[in-house]
């Protein structure tokens, strides 16, 4: 079964927060979030960990990893265990934590979502996305936010974390951290993974989730985490992504059709797609941030509402930052 943590009492606010991490880091995230709410005499929290039948590996083997990249973009759900959570149990508010993986929500939080105990809990229920990434999540916010709109749920907010150190940086550190396990910094380059001082001060967002809480804000669908930098979009990243998944979508469609992960063919094929995509990172990439950065100055108004877009319902605003981070 899956495994579970929670407090209990009749007359509280009930909070449900799902979470699935490879690494630990997301969880640790979830942690401090989690921290003021099951401090509240106000809330009840259960957390709950989807646990897919057959496990992924951490560090990843090359090959294993781009291998499941048809599946991710495609949503085709892996087999989870079974999550206790009581029949016709109703929540209050859910926090569903996810990681990015190929521009889609990954596999266990796709296969979560296309649960039948998701169909139970999400409709009408008001949700907070929380995203812990590289930093490109704007198309699997999109795609979490359809399987969401499917469900009958109402999201009010989204929290995006994402690794420290510069979008070339992170080319080189993520990578190195997902298919060795190594994390630590290296030849200038920044440690892997988000930064130790945004992990610790998300516990803001759990302290004004308690008090929206208890201001009926959930109940009226209005965001409990506006005014706390809850998300910041990366307007130069947006056009880069929606290339990159429309790749995916065609390169994954091609190998679905060659075969199922086990199919010896459809490995030799994906090892032409890496080449292909180191070939698109080494030369693509570069010279489309160049491009972006020359427009830049003229495109300012339409990235401007770019930005709101993306950064909605919580916005990337701090006023409130300062009213509810911990001394």
């Amino acid at each position: 079964m899956a495994k579970i943590m929670s407090t209990s009492s009749s007359d509280r606010k009930k909070v449900l927060i799902v979470q699935y991490s490879q690494s630990g880091q997301l969880t640790r995230i979830v942690e401090n979030i989690a921290g003021p709410l099951i401090a509240s005499e106000s809330v009840q929290t259960k957390i709950v960990t989807i646990e897919p039948e057959k496990p992924f590996p951490f560090p990843w083997p090359i090959l294993t990893f781009f291998n499941i990249f048809p599946e991710c973009v495609y949503l085709e759900p892996p087999e989870i265990k079974p999550i206790e959570i009581e029949p016709n149990e109703r929540f209050d508010l859910i926090i569903f934590s996810y990681q990015v993986w190929f521009l889609s929500p990954s596999l266990p939080a796709t296969a979560f979502l296309q649960s039948d105990i998701a169909k139970q809990v999400f409709k009408d229920t008001p949700v907070i996305t929380l995203i812990g990434c590289r930093n490109m999540w704007t198309q699997a916010q999109q795609t979490v936010t359809q399987l969401l709109s499917q469900l009958g749920a109402k999201l009010i907010d989204n929290i995006v974390l994402v690794d420290q150190g510069s979008t070339l940086a992170s080319f080189i550190t993520t990578p190195r951290w997902l298919l060795t396990g190594r994390k630590n910094a290296f030849w200038g380059f920044p440690p892997a993974g988000i930064s130790e001082a945004d992990i610790n001060s998300a516990s803001r967002f759990g302290a004004a989730i308690v008090d929206g809480l208890g201001k009926d804000k959930e109940r009226m669908n209005q965001p409990l985490l506006n005014g706390l930098g809850a998300v910041n979009a990366d307007v130069a990243l947006i056009q880069s992504e929606k290339i990159g998944y429309r790749s995916f979508r065609i390169w994954g469609k091609l190998l679905r059709l060659i075969g199922d992960q086990h199919s010896f063919v459809r490995k030799i094929v994906l090892i032409v797609y890496i080449l292909f995509l180191i070939g698109m990172i080494l030369t693509v990439v570069p010279i489309t941030m160049i491009v972006k950065t020359l427009l830049r100055p003229f495109l300012k108004a339409q990235h401007q509402q770019l930005k709101e877009i993306f950064e909605q319902p919580s916005g990337s605003g701090t006023e409130r930052k300062e009213e509810f981070t911990c001394q």
